[in-house]
């Protein structure tokens, strides 16, 4: 190509970019006339008449430098912000067909959730709303700007920081909880951008309503002064509070089957469909709460913090995946520096009599009552152990497997009293079945594996078991201390692991006193 037919090309390309330029100029300019003109219609005040584009993207963005330290959620919105050229899309497609008014309504109605109302600005989105109404509220064009500014940006966090609280809790449990491993989804820029694209505000504030029963059983409670058997009033509110936040994680199960396992009800379900098919009692792991010491009205400032008793139960989400029938135990390293080695220096036939096998380097020992054990400690423990199945394994006739990181799971237990008492925080941080055969029924239902599992469970030292469960079934190990059982009878429970002590205070530190 020549010199001459680039410069020929070169220059109608050019020109039909400026052309573009400024048409994209001018339609800016005429959208953004039109936000003047539409204000100055709708309110007939003379302040919104010389109303400038680029001064109002300046006050806008300064309002928000000005904010930053106490606006959440401020990069979404500014985001936001930004491709709506710094205007106020929010105002202008809202306010005046009467859908800003409804913000300040349900923000007033946030301590029906037992949420403080303060942080959504209801009072002063409704002055504002109301400067915008009356002829004369807003006196100079540079009021107007601020007005303008003021009203976009706190619409913006406001809503935002409401609807996280409603659909999310105003809570992370994962930064407030030291073994909280459940699955549990909180609100990202997506989720937020949306927000603030709805079309009705009305409407989609209608829609997040909470609405499970449970939610609205005990927020009827909380509501009406409700005071549970044995507490006081105030002990009572604050039992709804943390549990209300509870139900607002969205950390619950959503498969038709699946297990739950409640920590301060010492209960396990299989619920199916909605409903519980099964029903037994457990055992789960010693707390740092179990004579009930502190409770939520009643407590020293460092119950506030989460400092788990060592055999605390986990609270997770998992996937049952298969059961060891008549499982060998491989013994953890904390129980044997703390329980096994002491007995078997006291007694040595201690290991025999328990079928506890000892290793070194891998190897078995083979008279492992000639070691002097009582010179060992946790600091020179060089051996392993794994107890045989048989009468006296720890773990029963069975045990159920699911992936996770504390190594804990369901099992059977040589020990039955346990469950004859209403104490049952126990054990070393997995849960004992109260029903493990029949949990093993439920889950495998009739047929050769069942039939397998419950041959060998009624045989004596037979060799260990695994058997793959053909339909991995959910399971969810939680904490919940009030709720209202199937009667609509209110229902609640000691806070064996002081959870609802670190809730609560983290919930009266941000709303300032609840």
């Amino acid at each position: 190509m020549t010199a001459v037919s680039v410069k020929k090309t070169f220059i109608p390309t050019l020109l039909l970019g400026l052309f573009i330029s400024l048409l994209t100029f001018q339609s800016c300019k005429k959208k953004h006339s039109e936000i003047a003109d539409t204000l100055f219609k709708k309110t007939q005040n003379e302040a919104f008449k010389d109303i400038d584009p680029d001064t109002l993207a300046a006050t806008l963005k300064k309002e928000i430098t000005d904010q930053k330290l106490q606006i959440a959620n401020v990069q979404v919105i500014d985001t936001f912000f930004k491709a709506n050229d710094y205007q106020p899309a929010l105002v202008m497609n809202h306010l005046f067909n009467g859908d800003l008014d409804a913000l300040p309504e349900y923000f007033d109605k946030a301590g029906e959730h037992g949420l403080d109302k303060k942080p959504y600005h209801a009072n002063e989105i409704r002055e504002l709303i109301a400067k915008f109404r009356t002829k004369s509220g807003i006196k100079t064009t540079d009021e107007a700007y601020h007005d303008l500014a003021k009203l976009e940006l706190i619409t913006a966090s406001s809503i935002i920081k409401y609807a996280n609280a409603l659909q999310y809790g105003v809570i992370n449990p994962r930064k407030i909880y030291s073994r909280y491993f459940m699955a549990t989804k909180r609100p990202d820029s997506i989720s937020m951008k949306k927000v603030l694209e709805v079309s009705n505000f009305r409407a989609y504030l209608d829609s997040i309503q909470p609405k499970a029963p449970q939610y609205l059983a005990l927020q009827k409670a909380f509501l009406n002064g409700v005071t549970l058997d044995g507490l006081s009033k105030e002990e009572s509110r604050r039992y709804f509070l943390v549990n209300l936040e509870r139900l607002r994680w969205r950390n619950k199960p959503y498969e038709p089957k699946y297990v739950i396992v409640n920590v301060p009800d010492y209960k396990l379900d299989v619920i199916e469909n909605g409903k519980s098919v099964l029903n037994m009692k457990v055992c789960v792991g010693q707390g740092r709460n179990m004579d009930n010491h502190s409770t939520l009205v009643s407590y020293a400032d460092s119950d506030r913090y989460d400092k788990p008793f060592p055999r605390e139960t986990p609270l997770l989400n998992s996937v049952i995946h298969s059961v060891d029938v008549n499982p060998t135990w491989n013994i953890p390293r904390s129980i044997a520096t703390k329980e096994i080695i002491i007995e078997a220096a006291e007694d040595p036939y201690y290991l025999s009599n328990k079928n506890i096998d000892v290793y070194k380097n891998g190897v078995k020992v083979a008279d492992p009552e000639t070691i002097d054990w009582s010179i060992i400690t946790k600091d020179n423990l060089e051996y392993d152990f794994k107890q045989r199945p048989g009468e006296y394994n720890s773990l029963g006739k069975i045990k159920f497997l699911f992936k996770n990181k504390s190594s804990v799971y369901l099992h059977d237990t040589p020990v039955k009293s346990a469950f004859r008492k209403a104490m049952r925080a126990v054990s070393h941080g997995c849960v004992r079945l109260g029903d493990p055969q029949g949990l093993a029924k439920s889950l495998f239902g009739e047929g050769e594996d069942f039939d397998t599992i419950a041959k060998d469970m009624g045989e004596d030292n037979p060799d260990p078991t695994n058997i793959p469960l053909p339909k991995k079934t959910p399971i969810y190990i939680t904490y919940i201390t009030c709720w209202a059982d199937d009667n609509g009878t209110l229902q609640y429970r000691q806070d064996v692991y002081g959870l609802d002590i670190v809730l609560y205070s983290r919930l009266k530190t941000l709303m300032g006193g609840i």
